[in-house]
């Protein structure tokens, strides 16, 4: 085997799969709430969603977890699934969404290469929902590898965004 193989650059993650307890609470919470549409469905059983008309960004499904509690917050599993925005401006509209919902975040970041919003879907999955600042305003260590960080998002600054 080659130790040096390296992914393809264009090489992207093309959707995640999350097992739900119930099927219409999530769709209420992606689609009614974040904005997806539905592109099928199984039935009760499950469903893909996807933003701008792609086959599927994320797939639901009941089939080993309908009317099961979420998975423990101290075990292996998904952490959360990260949607990116196209601008600032987008990522401040549904903030400004999520206030006039009354939906709690977990959390809120400047990364330096990103700002982001952290939420639970109703199964208790993580939600991050973040726009990427263009790659030249990344911050950089002299040695040109990323300094990423964590600090306070300016959610005032971020509101104020929205046009």
């Amino acid at each position: 085997m080659d130790d040096q193989y390296i992914i393809p650059n264009q090489t992207k993650i093309g959707h995640v799969h999350l097992k739900v307890a119930d099927l219409d609470r999530s769709l209420d919470f992606y689609c009614r709430l974040l904005g997806f549409e539905i592109t099928m469905r199984y039935g009760g059983q499950a469903a893909f969603i996807s933003a701008g008309g792609y086959h599927h960004h994320i797939g639901l499904n009941t089939w080993h977890s309908k009317g099961l509690p979420p998975a423990k917050t101290n075990s292996a599993g998904l952490f959360h699934t990260a949607i990116v925005y196209p601008t600032r401006n987008d990522l401040a509209a549904i903030y400004h969404r999520l206030i006039q919902e009354n939906y709690p975040l977990t959390g809120a970041a400047d990364l330096g290469v990103s700002e982001s919003l952290y939420l639970n879907d109703p199964d208790e999955n993580g939600v991050e929902l973040y726009w990427d600042r263009p790659g030249d305003q990344w911050p950089k260590k002299e040695d040109g590898s990323l300094e990423m960080f964590t600090r306070a998002l300016d959610l005032e600054s971020l509101l104020n965004e929205r046009r």
